[in-house]
């Protein structure tokens, strides 16, 4: 649940850098020292927002791997009870999809 919670919001946050590049480059014809203040802190923020996105990516890379090691060193320890627990998700995935 909560690797689907941090893709989405990685997710948000790319969708919001897009946008934000997007309305800067709009408004590049637009001059004045106020708008200028403005472009300066939303390309500061920009930059930042790319780089804990990237921060971000490699984290949520680095704990699947730790949890996909996880699984494998569980599975090679307790073999037959990994087949077991493998058959009844099965069976019960079957049986729910045989009702329909």
């Amino acid at each position: 649940m909560e690797a689907a919670t941090t893709v989405k919001l990685k997710q948000d946050l790319q969708a919001v850098v897009v946008d934000a590049e997007e309305l800067l480059k709009a408004t590049a014809a637009q001059t004045g020292e106020r708008i200028e203040k403005v472009r300066v802190r939303a390309e500061d923020s920009l930059r930042a927002a790319r780089l804990r996105l990237a921060e971000t990516g490699t984290a949520v890379g680095q704990r699947a791997s730790v949890a996909a090691q996880d699984v494998d060193d569980q599975v090679h320890m307790h073999p037959w009870a990994s087949v077991g627990i493998a058959a009844g998700i099965g069976l019960l995935l079957g049986l729910l999809i045989g009702r329909r």
